[in-house]
């Protein structure tokens, strides 16, 4: 009978242990670097829409060790297309003359038409963003008018307006962003959470002086990070690719903050952003029919069009929108325009 205890025993260490090897085994398969990792390569950004060269300084990453990071920049001012327009002027108007809006996973053209018909749209008799006599559509027209009409908290005087914020509100704002060289592995990936701005609320950290560097917006996030920056990445242009603009808050106060052509606008504070990939800004084209290049998240991994040049969109992302392969090695890849969402969460240990 001791014998036979003795074997038991035995077994059960011998699979406690085998467990334990096993847990371990997985736990470093978790954290193993890649077989192909692409490093940024800061030639793609265009020098255009920086403020000064791209330089490499050393920075304290999300898991507290350190790694050279591109320091940029940018100006928010794209140099590949021309911004606006938002807003049209009268309902007679055509697509040409407003940008788009975002809703339900849908594009629409911010024409006159579609001003005219809010009411229809939303089921709501309350909207009413222009002059039935005169067909003109009421509109920010200074940078003042645009500062209180954005205001999460509007004034029943601005209620019923379409916010336009101009390029010459924010033509001196730069900001300074930092991405690691070579992309890292996290352990866990990063979450975003669906949090996001509008055209004129603050930047994440809060409200900074002009020219400041961006600094990290917290984010909740068990068993993670408390510094998740709040945007996603960035174009080659230099325009950030930010989180998903804040709709619900815009509708609520019965105003219409569009972007234009390029899934783009205007927040005082932050300059010129995006809320959407619709193919204007650079991108850079694969040889193997990949959907192109777009863009760098901020670990460095990098961002992809929705869908390759047949039209197909990737069937094999994780939950950050992102997958593997040899050429590219890890990458993201955009969600549809209409979604009004670029990435999922961050892969990869981003800049402090």
């Amino acid at each position: 009978m001791k014998k036979y205890n003795l074997k038991l025993l035995t077994i059960i260490l011998f699979l406690v242990g085998l467990s334990a090897c096993t847990s371990n085994s997985e736990s470093k398969k978790n954290i193993t670097q890649d077989k192909v990792t692409i490093a940024v390569n800061s030639n793609y950004f265009l020098p255009g829409g920086l403020a000064e060269p791209i330089t490499i300084v050393t920075r304290t990453l999300s898991d507290g060790s350190t790694a050279d990071c591109y320091k940029i920049i940018a100006t928010s001012t794209p140099t590949d297309h021309t911004m606006g327009p938002w807003c049209p002027t009268n309902i007679s108007d055509d697509a040409s003359a407003g940008g788009i809006w975002m809703q339900d996973g849908e594009i629409y053209d911010v024409d006159g038409e579609f001003v005219k018909n809010l009411a229809t749209f939303y089921k709501d008799d309350t909207w009413m963003l222009y002059n039935s006599e005169t067909g003109e559509i009421t509109k920010t027209t200074t940078k003042e008018e645009c500062e209180e009409a954005a205001n999460p908290n509007v004034g029943e005087e601005y209620k019923n307006y379409c916010v336009e914020c101009l390029p010459s509100y924010v033509s001196d704002v730069t900001h300074t962003y930092y991405i690691p060289v070579t992309p890292k592995k996290a352990a866990t990936p990063y979450t975003f959470s669906r949090g996001g701005r509008g055209a004129g609320g603050p930047p994440p950290g809060g409200k900074r002086p002009e020219g400041g560097e961006r600094p990290p917006r917290p984010e909740k996030r068990p068993e993670n990070s408390s510094t998740m920056p709040s945007s996603r990445g960035l174009a080659f242009n230099g325009v950030v690719f930010d989180a998903p603009a804040p709709t619900d808050n815009i509708l609520n106060a019965y105003t219409l903050a569009p972007f234009d052509d390029a899934g783009g606008h205007i927040n005082l504070a932050a300059g010129y952003h995006y809320h959407a990939a619709t193919g204007v800004s650079k991108k850079i084209t694969q040889a193997d029919n990949h959907a192109p290049m777009i863009g760098y998240a901020f670990d460095g991994y990098g961002i992809f069009a929705n869908t390759d040049v047949n039209g197909k969109e990737a069937t094999d992302l994780d939950e950050s929108r992102g997958h593997y392969d040899e050429t590219r090695g890890y990458h993201y890849h955009v969600d549809k325009a209409g979604n009004n969402n670029f990435i999922n969460g961050l892969r990869g240990e981003y800049a402090l």
